[in-house]
């Protein structure tokens, strides 16, 4: 008798789907974002964080200085550094690793929730003269569950919109470049979620054009337990996307784990934990062999959402 084909669970064969198709992948395209993880420490710990940051997780630790020199080295033309976490103003090296990437020409990309952290008069000044010397090639991008006070605060505790809104007016009034992530509520349009922050921006006496979509980024809301459809090959003709347009044809991200022995290159800003996206020690590893879609969030935030964490 023949054996019986078991179809694979969705999200589960590296290059075959739950129905037998040919799952998707990205192929490296060349460096856009090189982006930095400061460590999943955070001073406040949203409801929905993607990764699970907060006050005492700490899976992933601080990057040094020496952590991120060699992948600086690595580059040979100028890209956008990007640096998340966590809250990168609690990683003692932020200032030093800011200017690092931009006295070697790169275009630099902060994530920030604004707060205490950044607020510290240590940083204010780190941040005022790294303004001074090199002005439009550094941008602090301001995160945001909601533009309605009640909503964020609801994600990321009570008094959390004011003080990041503090924070957004100081970074306008020293004259630091800016600019603001915010998600998109579910039951709210694109049209309905750009007219409440542009109210939030002009309340805040900031310059950001809300319609610009580098300016004003909006993040799909990601669903627990959500249960998209499996990416396919046929799905790019299907969907008319190309496979350089999808966030790994031309980002990486660098982490280090708690008590590993060196920095790790992943393959997603997102999966961090997924050992699938976990490409190498280098960048030349990490580029070296096409990315398969075999997560949820591949097609949920990425193909479907269309969304992309850069500038």
């Amino acid at each position: 008798m023949a054996d019986t084909f078991h179809p694979p669970a969705k999200f589960s064969h590296p290059d075959v789907t739950a129905k037998g198709e040919t799952r998707a992948s990205v192929g490296w395209s060349g460096l856009k974002t090189l982006w930095l993880n400061t460590g999943t420490l955070c001073n406040i710990e949203c409801a929905n964080c993607y990764i699970e940051s907060s006050p005492k997780n700490d899976r992933l630790v601080y990057l040094t200085l020496a952590d991120v020199l060699p992948f600086l080295d690595e580059l040979t033309e100028q890209a956008e550094i990007g640096i998340t976490g966590g809250e990168p103003f609690m990683c003692p090296d932020i200032l030093a690793i800011m200017g690092a990437a931009l006295v070697r020409g790169h275009s630099l990309l902060v994530l920030t929730n604004a707060m205490r952290p950044m607020m510290r008069p240590r940083v204010q000044a780190g941040l005022k003269d790294l303004a001074a010397r090199y002005g439009a090639r550094m941008t602090l991008r301001v995160s945001l569950d909601s533009h309605d006070a009640a909503l964020n605060d609801a994600e990321r505790g009570e008094g959390a919109f004011a003080e990041a809104c503090t924070g957004l007016a100081w970074l306008a009034q020293a004259g630091i470049p800016v600019a603001i992530a915010g998600r998109q509520s579910l039951h709210e349009s694109e049209d309905a979620a750009r007219e409440g922050y542009r109210a939030l921006i002009a309340s805040l006496g900031l310059t950001l054009n809300a319609d610009d979509a580098k300016q004003l980024v909006l993040f799909p809301e990601m669903i627990a337990r959500d249960d998209p459809p499996e990416i396919t090959t046929a799905c790019w003709g299907i969907l008319n996307k190309a496979p350089d347009s999808i966030m790994c044809s031309s980002q990486r991200m660098v982490v280090r784990r708690k008590g590993a022995s060196a920095p790790r290159v992943l393959a997603c800003t997102l999966l961090v934990d997924d050992p699938a996206f976990d490409l190498g020690n280098t960048l030349a590893e990490a580029t070296a062999a096409p990315v398969k879609l075999n997560h949820p969030w591949c097609a949920s935030f990425c193909v479907l959402g269309g969304a992309s964490c850069s500038a």
